[in-house]
């Protein structure tokens, strides 16, 4: 069989980036998208085939997996990695601001999600890896939009394993803690922006000093190391459904199990202040 070929998405940085690389790396045939394609450039001077993709653009998502069916015949794995983190008050964010992150993060990944099952189901083999979040098991303060598409891409996933199981189309998630990107600083900039001046100051202050801690390799995981979890989804005859991966991310998972809501609560608040500090 020639090489496997797979798509990454948000592939201009962190754990997107780094996948390309390594499933690169470990022979497959990669199709690396995002919207800032000179950012791709060392992927491109790796061999790796780069394409302007926007998952909140139909013509974007179609032409690029037009473009890999007319080039290799065939997708083997799609690694559904773009999406962001807006953070503020529920109270004081536009709506808009919440479908925005819908659109990126949930609606964004089922669409490309659908664009390759027909390649998928026509050779009777493939599969789906998605990018969630230990955020898609657990939640903060002023998260609730970002944590809530986690959630959704938790749900999807689950329930898309199980319809796509009949085609030999297998599903997994990816669930990274804390990443050295810069995904945390974004996310604390937006938080300041939107909620710093008003009634949840003080809340927004603290969250986005735990926020921009994600940037620190003292206090989270490189994206190389989630790009493993990645390839293992990738290569495994039988991947786990599920890749906790990163510091804590096992511990929290398994704790927001067993405990009660009201003592989560108390555990999240208490972990966030020290973070914060």
């Amino acid at each position: 069989m020639s090489q496997p070929v797979v798509i990454v998405t948000g592939a201009s940085t962190g754990i997107g980036f780094e996948s390309a690389k390594l499933l690169s790396a470990n022979g497959f045939t990669v199709y690396a998208g995002a919207r800032r394609v000179d950012r791709m450039e060392p992927l491109r001077a790796q061999g790796i085939r780069v394409l302007p993709l926007d998952v909140t653009d139909e013509g974007s998502m179609r032409g690029l997996v037009a473009t890999v069916v007319r080039e290799q015949g065939r997708i083997d794995v799609l690694v559904n990695n773009a999406g962001f983190g807006s953070f503020g008050a529920l109270e004081e964010m536009e709506l808009s601001e919440g479908r925005r992150q819908f659109d990126v993060n949930v609606f964004g990944l089922a669409r490309m999600t659908q664009l390759v099952l027909p390649a998928m189901r026509a050779a009777g083999r493939g599969r789906i890896i998605n990018i969630s979040s230990i955020g898609g098991k657990f939640y903060e303060p002023l998260g609730t939009w970002y944590h809530a598409t986690k959630f959704a891409v938790e749900g999807l996933s689950d329930s898309l394993r199980l319809e796509l199981k009949p085609h030999g189309i297998g599903v997994a998630i990816i669930e990274p803690a804390s990443t050295v990107t810069e995904w945390g600083r974004i996310a604390a900039e937006g938080l300041l922006a939107s909620s710093a001046g008003g009634p949840y100051a003080a809340q927004a202050r603290e969250m986005a000093a735990v926020l921009a801690s994600t940037g620190r390799l003292e206090t989270s995981t490189r994206p190389d190391v989630v790009a493993g979890a990645v390839l293992q989804a990738a290569t495994a005859v039988r991947p786990r459904t599920r890749y906790p991966v990163g510091r804590g991310a096992g511990a929290i998972t398994a704790l927001r199990r067993f405990l009660p809501d009201r003592v989560y609560d108390l555990a999240v608040t208490a972990v966030l202040k020290r973070i914060a500090r």
